[in-house]
């Protein structure tokens, strides 16, 4: 490549095969999309020029090298998506599955799959179809269980069994305390309200409908 030979042998920037090797590895460890390979790789590029500039070439020079290898970043990482290793609707619907599974909202799953650079209409296409039979409204009720599991809010609250009736005042700001975390979780407040007012029974039903369908 152009301005290389002015280089020492060992600041050479990764060219394509050694970008596609780093490409590989990756996908063999994890799960990503389009943007997300594009960062690792462009990460690999970064590592190189900050080690180049530490070794004393100049930083133009090095900035140049960086650029001219933009192109071959999107080379590879359309490659990948070409050999099916990268897509991004199967990334979005495994994503939403453990997400829900995990006590994300909808919400909160959309923001996750944005920032991650899946487009707009895959993220909707996930979240209806990534969790069985569950519809939206049943996908996010058993999400909001499983934040109150783990947080044991609702029907899954440690029982105290107290000698006396528990005073309305405190009974009030323990139900506005639940309300809370699951709205700052992304719930609506009727799904919030609801899954605080089930009954443990009911509860263990949705948790075992939402471990079968995912």
């Amino acid at each position: 490549m152009e301005n290389t030979a002015s280089l020492p042998q060992s600041n050479h920037p990764p060219q394509r095969a050694a970008l596609r090797e780093a490409a590989l590895a990756h996908l063999a460890r994890f799960g990503t999309t389009r943007q997300g390979l594009e960062q690792v790789l462009q990460r690999r590029l970064a590592r190189w020029a900050q080690k180049a500039i530490r070794a004393g070439d100049c930083p133009d020079l090095v900035a140049e090298q960086v650029a001219a290898l933009q192109s071959v970043v999107a080379e590879v990482v359309d490659d990948m998506v070409r050999l099916g290793a990268v897509d991004d609707a199967v990334f979005a619907r495994s994503r939403v599955r453990r997400l829900v599974r995990s006590g994300r909202s909808g919400r909160a799953v959309q923001a996750h799959l944005a920032a991650k650079g899946v487009a707009p209409e895959l993220r909707d296409e996930a979240l209806e179809t990534a969790v069985g039979t569950l519809g939206s409204t049943e996908r996010e009720l058993c999400a909001a269980l499983v934040l109150a599991r783990k947080r044991r809010l609702g029907p899954f609250a440690l029982s105290s069994a107290p000698e006396c009736e528990e005073e309305d005042a405190a009974a009030l700001a323990r139900q506005n305390r639940a309300l809370g975390v699951l709205a700052r979780a992304g719930f609506a407040r009727d799904v919030a309200q609801r899954v605080l007012e089930m009954e443990a029974d009911e509860a263990e039903d949705w948790m075992d409908r939402l471990r079968a369908e995912s």
